[in-house]
């Protein structure tokens, strides 16, 4: 399924490195933007989750939430949260989905719905399209 502009953004239920969330519920009355990454931390990726954490404060004052989806599993994050901190002088303050069982990924069409197994057996090469940004604007309408 391929997402369009204006397209509702797909709800879920997932774990994050925040607690469990729902996201529409988590997402509220505010913008948000969900950005991934396909496996495992690499430089690259250091710079990137550190720079977001860097201008949260931005997103902040405009009422924007941010989130991040790895197809890792949430323990792996705390590791990466002090290497990114140690390189890129900010760690994230924000929530990364452990997307484990390939769900998010598969209600956003970054993976094909028979994707399944073991994500610690899979490579960054097989997860590659799994590196996507969503804005996402939340409009709730009253019954």
């Amino acid at each position: 399924m391929a997402l369009a502009i204006n397209d509702t953004a797909p709800d879920f239920e997932a774990d994050t490195t925040e607690g469990k969330i729902r996201f529409h519920d988590w997402i509220g009355d505010k913008w948000a933007v969900l950005f991934s990454h396909p496996k495992r931390l690499h430089a690259g990726l250091h710079h990137e989750l550190g720079y977001m954490a860097k201008i949260k404060p931005e997103f902040d004052k405009r009422g924007v939430k941010i989130i991040g989806l790895s197809v890792d599993p949430i323990d792996k994050h705390a590791g990466w949260a002090n290497d990114i901190k140690e390189t890129q002088g900010f760690a994230p303050n924000y929530p990364m989905i452990g997307d484990i069982d390939f769900n998010v990924s598969k209600l956003y069409g970054m993976l094909p719905s028979a994707v399944s197994g073991d994500p610690a057996k899979r490579t960054a090469a097989d997860n590659q399209t799994v590196r996507n940004v969503f804005v996402i604007a939340l409009t709730r309408r009253s019954s």
